[in-house]
């Protein structure tokens, strides 16, 4: 029989995993809840097991998962702390934990270098240079993530409760949030306070939607938001890494709002995290003799 491995990346949204072999092939996946470590350790884990468990039935396989080998890409694996925590709670045989930026930055450029742009619920950024791998950002929504989802979804609130006192113009895109909440800002306070990267990364879209409407607030969040990125990109793209790659759930969105110089240097990902969680998994697993069935 084919031994498998499981591939796995925990996103601030969701999380996914995908069930491969040697040959590459992937029979099964799973989808789950979101797994960012940092803000919800139970709910990571909890999502964490039921993605791989999820991928173990897709393939038709009915083994315990305390005989699998699993390569996790995670938000928030760049905090030693987290990570140790995490993986005395999870029942896989063997466990490497990386960073959602590694295994986005193997699945989008494969073999080739360049610099990848990761930006859904969290953001990050990553560069490829032969075998090393240089991150950047991706230090979490309390301090960093800026351009993420989350971010955006936060300065929405935070600019229509400045236009509710009169501080701050008020506009369509305000006045759609403030309806959401009853016309109440205290609603809007509780709502966010405590609140999850994920919670206000789900206005993200409702941003874009009204920018690309003219709408003067929604316009200016995402122009801001869209240097950041251009700032993070500038950071990365050197002479020998002309090529980029933006991956994650607001990469179309950003697009056409970033620098002209970064849109000339797009090329389409050769896949996605997931595919780069499984390759990687694969590598660590499947190619080193260790195999089982």
């Amino acid at each position: 029989m084919t031994a498998h491995v499981i591939g796995i990346d925990g996103g601030g949204t969701s999380c996914r995993a995908a069930l491969t072999g040697r040959d590459g092939v992937v029979s099964g996946t799973g989808k789950s809840g979101a797994a960012n470590i940092l803000t919800d350790m139970n709910g990571g884990v909890r999502h964490i097991i039921e993605a791989a468990q999820r991928a173990c039935d897709d393939a038709g396989l009915r083994g315990e998962l305390s005989s699998m080998d699993v390569l996790l890409g995670l938000a928030g694996a760049n905090m030693d702390a987290s990570v140790e925590a995490l993986r005395g709670r999870l029942p896989f045989r063997r466990c490497e934990i990386e960073s959602d930026a590694l295994i986005a930055v193997h699945g989008a450029l494969g073999e080739a270098d360049g610099v990848v742009a990761i930006i859904g619920t969290g953001a990050v950024f990553a560069a490829k240079q032969g075998s090393s791998v240089r991150t950047i950002g991706g230090w979490g929504f309390v301090v960093g993530d800026q351009g993420s989802g989350a971010a955006l979804g936060q300065e929405l609130m935070r600019r229509t409760l400045l236009a509710h006192d009169g501080v701050g113009p008020a506009s369509d895109v305000t006045g759609r949030l403030f309806s959401e909440f009853g016309g109440e800002p205290q609603k809007v306070v509780a709502y966010a306070h405590g609140a999850p990267p994920g919670a206000f990364a789900r206005y993200a879209p409702m941003v874009f939607e009204y920018a690309q409407r003219n709408d003067p607030v929604a316009t200016a969040i995402i122009v801001e938001a869209a240097g950041q990125i251009d700032a993070f990109i500038d950071a990365m793209v050197g002479t020998e890494l002309q090529r980029l790659c933006l991956l994650g759930g607001l990469a179309g969105p950003y697009e056409p709002w970033l620098a002209d110089k970064h849109r000339a240097r797009i090329v389409p990902a050769q896949g996605d995290a997931l595919d780069g969680a499984a390759q990687l998994a694969r590598q660590r697993f499947l190619m080193t003799g260790d195999v089982r069935v």
